[in-house]
């Protein structure tokens, strides 16, 4: 997104922007979130509003579109189900605290959270009928794990799996999203079951499924010493359940904020 030599929301809107690529940015004033450029372009028509515009860049129109705040979930529900990820940027300052400051800048705001499809929690975004797992596929030495949880009921489990066992594992859970390391979206083997879950994929850098850092941060979150009281779970298992919690953590953050061991049980087999 080019340099935006505008009014400092605007500047501050591109700053939060370029912080949270392949999300659209929920941007809080008032009484809307608004929706800019590209993003509004993309979600207007998914969600059935009218595309608008606000001010000028470059010499042409900013595309613009909005919701109501108090609404706003049931949008994010269109979103979501259409494949995309959301963060909900919100004031974290009192207007009132922002005049008494003068003219430093307009009222404080930050992302506290990114919606995605497997880290919904709110009745009005989930299927009753079913659960909503996010699933992480991790690889240590020759092995494979599989891990999921549902933030809306604090399970937690994981097993051991395969290239082969792969398939039936996921459509078995069904999971909203899958969380994976980057490199195996280039093994020829799963290319035809990736290309079957394709929407639901999330990759992330490979050193996020580091199986000695995942070990070290599930002890950290939990607060123990070792995992051996969960259970005997392979390095593979636990790189995948690592994983899981790190991006729970990265988009969740007032869960993270709040104890997120409070909500989330041990993992087990």
């Amino acid at each position: 997104m080019p340099a935006f030599a505008g009014s400092p929301v605007m500047l501050q809107y591109h700053e939060i922007k370029r912080a949270h690529p392949g999300c659209l940015l929920f941007f809080r004033m008032g009484d809307f979130y608004e929706l800019f450029f590209e993003d509004a372009v993309a979600a207007a028509p998914a969600l059935d509003i009218a595309l608008t515009k606000r001010g000028r860049h470059n010499g042409a129109d900013i595309p613009m579109c909005g919701v109501p705040v108090h609404t706003a979930e049931a949008y994010l529900a269109r979103l979501i189900r259409a494949g995309f990820k959301v963060a909900i940027c919100d004031q974290v300052e009192d207007p009132a605290e922002a005049r008494r400051r003068g003219n430093k800048g307009p009222v404080k705001r930050a992302v506290v959270r990114v919606v995605t499809a497997g880290t919904l929690t709110e009745d009005g975004l989930l299927d009753a009928r079913r659960h909503n797992y996010l699933a992480g596929i991790a690889e240590a030495g020759s092995e494979m794990g599989l891990a999921w949880l549902d933030l809306s009921t604090g399970s937690f489990a994981l097993t051991p799996t395969s290239e082969t066992a792969l398939g039936g594992d996921l459509a078995r859970l069904m999971p909203g999203e899958i969380v994976l390391p980057e490199r195996l979206l280039a093994r020829p083997a799963l290319f035809e079951l990736f290309g079957e879950w394709k929407s639901a994929l999330t990759p992330l850098a490979n050193p996020r499924f580091d199986s000695e850092t995942a070990r070290r941060r599930l002890e950290n979150f939990y607060g123990v010493k070792a995992l051996d009281g969960f259970g005997q779970f392979g390095r593979a298992e636990i790189a995948a359940a690592g994983a899981l919690v790190d991006y729970v953590a990265l988009t969740q953050q007032a869960w993270a904020q709040q104890g997120g061991a409070a909500y989330l049980m041990p993992p087990q087999r």
